[in-house]
């Protein structure tokens, strides 16, 4: 087991490899950056509409170029033709920069996504190079702040656009980028401790024999989640839910400046996954059967395939999450983010705190469980007495549940009888096991046959001479 000296070693030896090239490789690196970006999110365009057509059984794009293929060319030159408009409210400096706020930390953060060894294995027109444009030691609290600012775009451009919808879209989204940030970052502080390193490059190396996908499952989870909030992608698209916000934050936005939105969303796709790919999934190693047999997978311009299938993966996984669950309620949303994410997000790490702890004191397997489990044993089985102790509800004589009762009040009638959904003056919606009162039929406009004379009125209404009939 590595100690923190033998650790801190070894990121100064990886680091060492960066700030060496000329400035016409820094460049070139800075270029293919920029391409492979827009590129995978041509891709991804119409790989998007491509499986989203096959699992709703449509057939999708189909008429530019071959199969669909140029579909992403023929959007990007429909929104360049659009009339590009600019809002008469609007506060005009804000709502011009607001996209190019959005745009361009999407595409700083790819600066220091690992392609490759970074210890000078390729060769670019005769230079010794790593495959990654920089390092840095505090890597990875850059995406998090080159992230961050991407959202003040998002947020900017429903304030300054002097309108209503676009408003609530940026405050959603200023809400979002709070919450989940927080989940995304615990998730991060669990590779830091793991690894001993927020080096990129230093958090690749120390995923072998295992990602830490294996190592660290939760902080996995808990960063899908979140990266598919940070990203504004169904089933968490809230700022931009056009079923209540007409289109959210971008609403008042056409042309280029709309284009500028669409391709900040897709690159922040690439990104997150990217960094996914980084953290947990091994960054540029080949998977294990595939090392098993192959030893040069690992090598040369080899590794470069192997992280752009996982970015693949991973986008297709949002694709995936799209055409299959709904978009959540806010309420629903926010509740994930603060009271499930967060919570375990700390749980989580304290426990991989106290498990590296004790590793790194020549503690035994045996032992660590032994000190981490017994103690999430004990508040587990105290959590499920308390669950069975613990009152229950009991509803009073007249149908309404005993004051202090959590679900109850005297405008709240108990589970399990009919109840007035308007007896606190707001309408409520009825809880487990309650029954709304049957609601009163009006009469058909359908013509009737006029009933004859011995038979009532209200027979005829209720179909008699039809029940007669069958």
């Amino acid at each position: 087991m590595p100690t923190w000296t033998t650790t801190a070693a070894a990121n100064y030896e990886t680091l060492s490899y960066f700030g060496h090239d000329p400035w016409w490789l820094v460049l070139l690196k800075a270029v293919f950056c920029f391409a492979f970006l827009v590129v995978t999110v041509l891709i991804a365009i119409v790989w998007e509409r491509k499986v989203v057509a096959w699992m709703q059984l449509r057939i999708g794009p189909n008429r530019h170029g071959p199969w669909g293929l140029l579909q992403s060319l023929a959007d990007g030159v429909k929104l360049a033709l659009k009339e590009d408009l600019v809002v008469a409210k609007a506060d005009k400096v804000v709502y011009v920069l607001a996209p190019i706020v959005c745009a361009i930390p999407a595409f700083m953060a790819f600066a220091v996504i690992p392609f490759g060894p970074a210890n000078d294995e390729i060769s670019i027109f005769g230079t010794r190079t790593p495959m990654q444009l920089t390092d840095l030691p505090v890597a990875l609290l850059y995406i998090l702040a080159t992230a961050s600012i991407g959202i003040y775009g998002i947020v900017l451009a429903g304030w300054s656009s002097g309108s209503t919808y676009p408003l609530l879209g940026g405050l959603r989204s200023s809400a979002q980028m709070i919450s989940y940030e927080i989940a995304m970052g615990l998730s991060f502080a669990a590779v830091f401790i793991y690894s001993g390193s927020m080096s990129t490059s230093q958090i690749v190396s120390s995923q072998q024999p295992t990602w830490f996908a294996v190592l660290l499952p939760v902080s996995f989870i808990v960063y899908v989640i979140a990266m598919v909030g940070e990203t504004n992608r169904a089933p968490f698209d809230l700022p931009e839910a056009e079923g209540e916000l007409v289109g959210g934050f971008n609403t008042e936005y056409s042309s280029l400046k709309f284009a500028m939105f669409m391709l900040a969303e897709y690159v922040n796709m690439v990104t997150v996954s990217a960094v996914a790919s980084t953290l947990f999934l091994g960054g540029w190693r080949a998977p294990w059967p595939i090392t098993a047999f192959w030893t040069g997978a690992n090598h040369g311009w080899w590794p470069l395939l192997w992280i752009v299938l996982k970015i693949q993966l991973l986008l297709f996984f949002f694709i995936w999450l799209r055409g299959t669950l709904p978009r959540f309620r806010y309420d629903q949303f926010m509740k994930l983010g603060w009271k499930v994410l967060i919570p375990v997000s700390l749980v989580w790490l304290v426990m991989v705190a106290a498990v590296r702890a004790l590793r790194n004191q020549g503690e035994q397997f045996g032992s660590v469980v032994l000190y981490v489990g017994a103690p999430i044993c004990a508040v587990l089985l105290l959590s499920l007495v308390w669950d069975v102790l613990r009152r229950k509800e009991k509803p009073q004589p007249d149908g309404t549940a005993a004051a202090g009762e959590p679900h109850g009040g005297p405008s709240r009638p108990a589970a399990g009888g009919t109840f007035d959904p308007m007896a606190g003056g707001y309408p409520v919606p009825p809880l487990p096991g309650q029954q709304l009162p049957p609601v009163p039929r009006r009469r058909s406009r359908v013509p009737q046959a006029q009933p004859p004379a011995d038979e009532p009125l209200q027979d005829a209404l209720n179909g008699a001479n039809q029940s007669e009939g069958s």
